[in-house]
């Protein structure tokens, strides 16, 4: 019987040399490159909607690579959409090997150093922020911490593993919190209309007076409040909401207290002192996809109790019953996570947190947020502008005023248009928002290829799109 799927060190050598000078080149490239690739999706398709083959082509499979390459939005440093951060190159090289690796980083005795990796790696950034002694797993993003953070909620507060879930269950959010959270309600059964919107203020962070009225309201009428989810970082506008009160009031009324810091909590390695009360929260997320700029995915969901993941979690068939005594090597994630299959994405920060330190991730993300100050400035600088809401992180909003006759209802279709002249025209990317009802062009700073040009840029390609 012939070798299947042949393929000699030497030819794996050939082939990865011509992926990394394709990668080297894009990465040169990457200052003068367009933010959108100049292509329609009729273009792509038809570039990449092929037969099947059913005989390989060998090494000329790779030729199509630099069509994907110029085909795809680039990481570039005028790249200010969404929350995405800008991929690390040392953390890719790092998951070169660990898909060569392919460890199942489900328990120690299936992959021990990967799993080792990723319990030191997670104390690593549940100190760095400031909740030394959490444990917790990586996930795939901030919306799957998210799930695993309620569900650990719910089956502290309102058992449900067992016999189903009880109607009635509340969840309070800020109205600007992000759409996992009602989706994890969903989900977990709760349905969307567990979750109770709490006002926000004039910075739009959660009005704690209302969170109090709305908990106590609920508790009268025979609702059973179970979690209050804290922002720290909406996604609009970057907003964090007053995380220590609001603590105090998941003390008083005994509810499970969650962190939604996917954005902004990794932005305590730079400015703790916006993050006061941090480690009050009983289940974090954060995601070092975003502020520690690793390669996609690389979520996190931290934990005070690791108990309570247990109990949400465990439920283990025999064939994957552990006949080991030794603590370490007894240890499995997957009686602490939904997670059963897992990919070692430890890798990724544990190489580039060794490469760079941690002081270059803490001035990194100290430069964004002084960026994103820059910006704002650049825009209130400016009569065609208004800005939207506060710059409490790194995402500034603003729209542009037009001729300063317009109603809102005009003014949110002309900065529609004008969002698709900015981006159409591949200079700089930017996202939207929308605050209080009204459109808005959102530029986030989460980037750590981004220069003060990469920056300003911002502001002359709206106008010069305005003008076009």
């Amino acid at each position: 019987m012939g070798e299947r799927l042949p393929l000699t060190p030497e030819e794996f050598r050939a082939l990865a040399d011509r992926v990394v000078d394709l990668a080297a080149r894009l990465l040169a490239d990457l200052p003068a490159a367009r933010t959108f690739p100049q292509t329609s999706g009729a273009e792509v398709s038809a570039a990449f909607d092929a037969p099947l083959p059913e005989e390989g082509l060998g090494p000329a499979a790779l030729d199509a690579l630099g069509r994907v390459v110029e085909l795809s939005r680039p990481p570039s440093p005028r790249f200010f959409g969404y929350v995405l951060g800008s991929g690390e190159p040392v953390a890719a090289l790092a998951d070169l090997l660990a898909s060569v690796l392919n460890q199942n980083v489900t328990a120690w005795r299936s992959a021990p150093a990967a799993v080792t990796i990723e319990r030191v790696v997670v104390g690593w950034l549940a100190e760095a922020i400031g909740c030394r002694g959490f444990a917790g797993s990586l996930t795939g993003g901030g919306s799957s911490a998210n799930l695993m953070g309620l569900a650990m909620a719910r089956e502290a507060r309102a058992p449900a593993n067992g016999g189903g879930v009880e109607p009635g269950g509340v969840i309070y959010a800020s109205s600007e919190v992000h759409m996992s959270i009602p989706r994890a309600a969903a989900v977990l059964g709760l349905g969307y209309s567990a979750v109770r919107h709490v006002p926000v203020d004039a910075s739009f962070r959660m009005n704690v007076a209302e969170l109090e009225r709305a908990v106590e309201q609920d508790v009268r009428v025979g609702r059973r409040p179970l979690a209050v989810v804290a922002s720290a970082g909406t996604v609009n506008t970057g907003a964090i909401d007053p995380v220590r009160p609001i603590a105090e009031v998941a003390r008083r009324h005994g509810l499970w207290m969650h962190l939604d810091g996917a954005y902004g909590a990794l932005a305590a390695l730079a400015v703790p002192e916006l993050f006061q009360g941090i480690e009050l929260a009983d289940s974090i997320s954060l995601d070092a996809h975003k502020w520690l700029y690793q390669p996609l995915d690389c979520g996190c969901l931290l934990y005070r109790d690791a108990l309570a993941a247990q109990k949400a979690f465990s439920h283990t068939g025999d064939y994957t019953r552990s006949l080991l005594e030794d603590p370490v090597e007894r240890f499995a994630f997957f009686e602490e996570s939904l997670e059963l299959s897992r990919r070692f994405r430890a890798f990724k920060p544990w190489l580039s947190l060794r490469y760079h330190g941690l002081r270059a991730y803490r001035e990194s993300i100290r430069t964004d947020l002084a960026l994103a100050r820059r910006l704002a400035s650049a825009v209130d600088a400016r009569p065609e502008l208004e800005r939207l809401a506060p710059v409490e992180l790194s995402a500034v909003c603003f729209r542009h005023r037009a001729d300063g006759r317009r109603s809102d209802a005009e003014l949110d279709r002309w900065n529609q248009e004008l969002l698709l002249r900015v981006v159409r025209r591949g200079r700089v990317f930017l996202s939207n928002a929308t605050l209080g009802g009204r459109f808005a062009l959102r530029a986030c700073l989460v980037n750590h290829r981004s220069t003060e040009a990469d920056v300003d840029a911002v502001v002359s390609e709206v106008l010069a799109a305005a003008g076009s």
